[in-house]
Order: structure tokens, then C-alpha cells, then sequence
């Protein structure tokens, strides 16, 4: 009652979107689930707008970042002043990639609740999702359906984590892969509800990951230099800081003149 106190308002507001979708659009409980997950995902828009261009953001100065990481890295507190003082001359805050994550989390705590009153207090109408999972308010591996669910949710959660860790480095990426096997031994005591709600969002993230690797500018490669390319002329610098001049140009080639040699009259 403490955990649920504070999000009584979401949790009603959740059991109202879903009884909009059930008893006036006409679709099952299962699939105003889904339904609810898209709703979600689109009001969360705005905030993966920031997360993406946050992560270009991040993406476009990782260079400049790995520098400073290689320059102090025995000096972690000189490091990380450094980096902030980084974050705040370039605008970039990395907290920002996180704010989807953080905005689901009270919406995923109050889906549990509803479903868990569904167990308690069964509403009318079928619960059953696509004639395989037999209630969304069962535990999960209460149906052989649930180990399915379980599957497509690993497969899902590692795909998204794949898109939205672009700029993460090889030890951090790894580990948000190796995440989601851990957390499926906590996930498999959940309703098959709220599996099937952070499938759908998965989904939804690997869709959108797609479609952003598919609008996003791609970078401009420099022109390839061949042997017949000259060199750009570039004034050198001398000691004190004054440009030198630059040699004149050499004059365009003149024809040779072919000097012929008197012939010697013979004796």
C-alpha cells in the first residue's frame, strides 16, 4: 500500500484507457494491452526526440570525450571534472538518454497493479490474448505459452538495447546485453500482461531504431585522393608565427630548341 499509494491517479487512469479500449473500441483485454502500449509510446515521443539527439549529440563528440578519458585516466576524480566541464561547454546531457527508461517505470508499476486487481477481482470479457496465452492476469509461467513470451521478450530487449546503445563502449554495451537473460528469472513471477506490455515497447524501439538509422544525415566521407590528385598549396608557418612565402610557380614549359651540328666538310 506504501508503493501503491502514490500512483493510485496512474493506476486509475491506466484501467481507464484500457476500459476505453475494451468496452467502447470493442478489443480484448489482451490487445488493449497492446493498444495501451502504443498510447504510451506515443505520448513518450518528445522524450525520445531529446534521447535521440542526445545520443547523435553524444555520438558526434565520443573522439573529443575518449581523449580526455585516455588523457586522466589515472586521475578518475580530474577525469570526470574534466568531462563535465566537456558536457557543459558542448550542451550535451547524457542523463537525457535515460528519460524514456525513467518515464515507464511508474507506468509500469501501476500496469502491475491493474493486473494483479484483475487476478483478484476478474473483469467481464475475455482475458485471453491471440487463443495461446490463456489469461494476461496469470503469472507467466503458469501457461507453456509464458516460456514463448519470455523468448520473444529476450530476443525484443536485446534488438532495442542493440539500436539505443550506439554510443555506449564495448564493456557497457555488452553488459546491457547480458541484462536481459539476468532479469528473466524476476520477470518470469510478473503477469503475462505486463511481459506482454514491455514486448510490445521493445517492438516499438527496435521499429523506431530502424527507422532512425534510415532518416538519420549519413556521414560525409572525404574524396578518395589518387596520385594524380595535386596537393592543396598550404602556407607554412615559421618560428614566429609569420607565414612564409610561398615559392613562385614554376613557368609553363617552353618548346626545346634542337641545335644542329655543322657537318665538317671533308677534306
Amino acid at each position: 500500500m506504501i508503493v501503491a499509494s502514490p500512483i493510485t491517479p496512474l493506476e486509475n487512469l491506466l484501467r481507464a484507457i484500457l476500459d476505453f479500449f475494451h468496452n467502447s473500441v470493442g478489443l480484448p483485454w489482451g490487445w488493449s494491452v497492446v493498444a495501451l502500449t502504443i498510447v504510451v509510446r506515443i505520448a513518450l515521443v518528445p522524450l525520445v526526440v531529446r534521447q535521440i539527439h542526445s545520443m547523435q549529440n553524444l555520438q558526434a563528440h565520443a573522439p573529443q570525450m575518449k581523449e580526455i578519458q585516455r588523457k586522466y585516466k589515472g586521475d578518475r576524480t580530474k577525469m570526470n571534472e574534466e568531462l563535465m566541464k566537456f558536457y557543459k561547454e558542448n550542451n550535451i546531457n547524457p542523463a537525457s538518454s535515460c528519460l524514456p527508461l525513467l518515464a515507464q517505470f511508474p507506468i509500469f508499476i501501476s500496469l502491475f497493479y491493474v493486473l494483479r486487481h484483475f487476478a483478484n477481482d476478474p473483469p467481464g470479457g475475455n482475458l485471453a490474448w491471440l487463443h495461446v496465452v490463456p489469461s494476461i492476469a496469470d503469472p507467466v509461467l503458469s501457461h507453456w505459452s509464458g516460456y514463448l513470451l519470455l523468448f520473444i521478450y529476450a530476443a525484443s530487449q536485446i534488438a532495442s538495447t542493440y539500436f539505443m546503445s550506439a554510443t555506449m563502449d564495448k564493456t557497457q554495451r555488452r553488459i546491457m546485453m547480458v541484462l536481459p537473460i539476468a532479469f528473466i528469472p524476476l520477470i518470469s513471477r510478473f503477469p503475462t500482461g505486463l511481459v506482454l506490455y514491455w514486448m510490445t515497447t521493445n517492438l516499438w524501439t527496435v521499429g523506431q531504431g530502424l527507422v532512425t538509422r534510415r532518416l538519420a544525415p549519413k556521414p560525409v566521407t572525404p574524396p578518395k585522393r589518387s596520385s594524380r590528385t595535386a596537393p592543396k598549396e598550404q602556407a607554412e608557418e615559421t618560428d614566429d608565427g609569420a607565414r612564409a612565402p610561398q615559392p613562385a610557380p614554376k613557368p609553363a614549359g617552353q618548346p626545346r630548341v634542337v641545335r644542329r651540328k655543322k657537318k665538317r666538310a671533308k677534306r
